[in-house]
This record gives structure tokens, C-alpha cells and sequence, in this order.
């Protein structure tokens, strides 16, 4: 029976990976990769020496066709992003989709690990029984009109924001959910990790007062209502 690996690499430190992913990425026949450059780094620290193929959003039908041929082909696959758990916000779902869609016997095995979500959710002190995860919030169109429904929800909300618009975003925050606590999980695992929790205006002026900031990968997180 073929098997296709889904692989949790790091978030940040590269360390954070675990021997069981290391073993697998040795052993399989090709690595499916977000950006080839980004997966080569952790594969050169760990003396990891595979042929590695991109797949990402911008991948063509022809590249997902070729995928499924190498798999008929009886190759063993696994499938990688360049941080975290892929085919969380990330477009090796659409490919897990189709593989499990066209091979009903293959075996699609999950390595777990690093993960911003939870991690985020682990030391940000809000209530994590329960959570809602939105992804990356949409840049225009239907933007507002989450925010509004974040405003009612009753458990912790999760989402992932840019540099860009993490301001546009407290601003938006300060609109529609009031004090409630919001926690920013930055840079998670990196050099500059850093946890600021408040209302939305008090985070808000963190970032004005410290510019230097704003920068990096963030992890928003809102308190229930």
C-alpha cells in the first residue's frame, strides 16, 4: 500500500522538529515543498539528502498531475510547508483532498509537530477547551462583516496576521470587541518571541510606542465574549 507523509516541520527554530520526522523525511522518495529554498535549510542541518519538488498556491494543474503519477508509480511522498503543519491555512489541503479523492487505498499518514496555532493558544492564558481557528482573515471583501461575528463569538478566537495589517486589525478590534483581552503571539520560537496581552487599545499602543515591532509573524488571539 503507498503511503504520503504530511509533515509538521518547525515554526522557527529548527530544532522543533522531531526524530521521527527526521527519519521519515530520510526514508521516503521525494519531499513536496512550499518553497523548495526554505525546506533545503532543514534538510541540510539534519544531513537529509532527497530530491525535493515545490507545491504551493500558485502550483499548476500539471504540477498536482504529475504528483499523482509519481504516486501511481508506487513512490513514497511527503508533503511539507515551510512552517508549522501543512494543510493548515495552506494549500497542501486542496492536495491531500485529491490524492485521497483518486487513491482510495493509499495510506495518508500524519507526522505531528510544530504547530503556531496551539502554540499560541499554550501560553496566551486564554480558555483553549474550546476555539475557534479563522486562518488568515480575508484582505478586503467580507473583513468587516467577520469582525462582527468574532464580536459574538463565545469562545477564544484564533487568527493569523501579517505586519501589514496586524494595526488595521487592533483597530478593528477596538471597534467591534470593546476590552475584551487580546493576546499577540509574535515571532513564536524565534529570536524575538514575544507575548503582549491587553484590550485592544492597549495593545494598540504597545505597537505605536514600539514600531520596531511590527514586524514578523503574528498570532491574534481574542477572548470570548
Amino acid at each position: 500500500m503507498n503511503k504520503f507523509y504530511v509533515i509538521a516541520t518547525p515554526i522557527g527554530n529548527l530544532e522543533d522538529i522531531t526524530y521521527r520526522a527526521v527519519r521519515v523525511l530520510s526514508e521516503v522518495d521525494l519531499i513536496l515543498c512550499e518553497d523548495t529554498r526554505v525546506t533545503i535549510n532543514l534538510l541540510n542541518k539534519y544531513g537529509i539528502n532527497k530530491p525535493t519538488m515545490s507545491y504551493h498556491s500558485q502550483s499548476k494543474v500539471s504540477k498536482m498531475d504529475k504528483i499523482l503519477e509519481l504516486i501511481s508509480e508506487g513512490k513514497t511522498l511527503a508533503l511539507v510547508s515551510d512552517a508549522g503543519t501543512p494543510t493548515i491555512s495552506d494549500p497542501g489541503s486542496v492536495l491531500v483532498s485529491k490524492i485521497r479523492e483518486v487513491y482510495k487505498d493509499i495510506e495518508i499518514i500524519a507526522i505531528p509537530g510544530a504547530s503556531a496555532l496551539v502554540s499560541a493558544l499554550s501560553v496566551s492564558g486564554l480558555p483553549a477547551s474550546e476555539f475557534v481557528f479563522l486562518g488568515f482573515l480575508p484582505h478586503k471583501k467580507g473583513r468587516e462583516t467577520l469582525f462582527k461575528e468574532i464580536s459574538e463569538m463565545k469562545r477564544t478566537v484564533v487568527f493569523y496576521e501579517s505586519p501589514h495589517r496586524i494595526m488595521k486589525t487592533l483597530n478593528s478590534l477596538k471597534k467591534y470587541v470593546g476590552d475584551r483581552k487580546v493576546v499577540i503571539a509574535r515571532e513564536i520560537s524565534k529570536i524575538y518571541e514575544q507575548v503582549i496581552s491587553g484590550t485592544p487599545t492597549e495593545v494598540e499602543k504597545y505597537f505605536l510606542d514600539n514600531e520596531d515591532k511590527i514586524r514578523g509573524e503574528f498570532v491574534v488571539l481574542v477572548s470570548e465574549k
